[in-house]
């Protein structure tokens, strides 16, 4: 006999939250080595923002909208399309395709990310303790960007790019953590489960 009552189908969809924090924090890393002032912005930079950061966490947040996850949905998709609007900020520009922002735009830019932030940032709180860091870290980020650039002092745009680099390595060690954990069935690096 058939049965009249469908039986759920287990979910074969990897986790794709590793993905999106490792393009979230390589990304984050290089753009702020430059912001800590070792160097000018380069194509290094602008094609990890467009390929990595962007395009494959845009990859992840879809994923994550199969998974059914509402959180991963918005944090990744949201933040792929931000290094690839960054991206578009820097080299429209470049291509003489419209003005270059005014310092005082690029605030106001950072400052509304930081904001969108700041509130994800209430989400990990059900998380764990690693995307909680990610989050405040990410938070502090936007905010001295934003002041860097609204009132032009690089010694704040430098003191970000350090903070920056701190970021994106919890965000790589929170990525590298849930693949290890799921590798080895156990908790190798842990996330700090709340």
């Amino acid at each position: 006999m058939i049965p009249t009552t469908p039986l759920p189908a287990k979910d074969g969809t990897a986790n794709p939250a590793p993905l999106g924090l490792c393009a979230f924090g390589m990304t984050t890393v290089l753009l702020n080595f430059h912001n800590a002032g070792f160097y000018e912005i380069n194509s290094a930079i602008l094609a990890m923002g467009i390929f990595y950061g962007g395009l494959a966490q845009v990859i992840a947040g879809i994923i994550e909208a199969r998974k059914n996850n509402t959180f991963g949905l918005t944090a990744f998709t949201s933040y792929g399309f931000f290094w690839l609007s960054l991206v578009g900020l820097i080299v429209m520009p470049k291509l003489g395709w419209i003005a270059k922002p005014t310092e005082d735009a690029m605030a106001a830019y950072l400052g509304v990310w930081g904001l969108f932030t700041f509130c994800l940032f209430f989400g990990t709180l059900k998380l764990n303790r690693a995307l909680q860091f990610v989050f405040a870290s990410l938070t502090i980020l936007f905010i001295l960007l934003a002041v860097g650039d609204s009132t032009g002092n690089t010694s704040i745009k430098h003191l970000a790019g350090y903070e920056g680099i701190i970021c994106g390595l919890s965000a790589i060690y929170a990525g590298i953590a849930n693949v290890l954990n799921e590798v080895y069935r156990r908790s190798v690096l842990p996330l700090g489960t709340v």
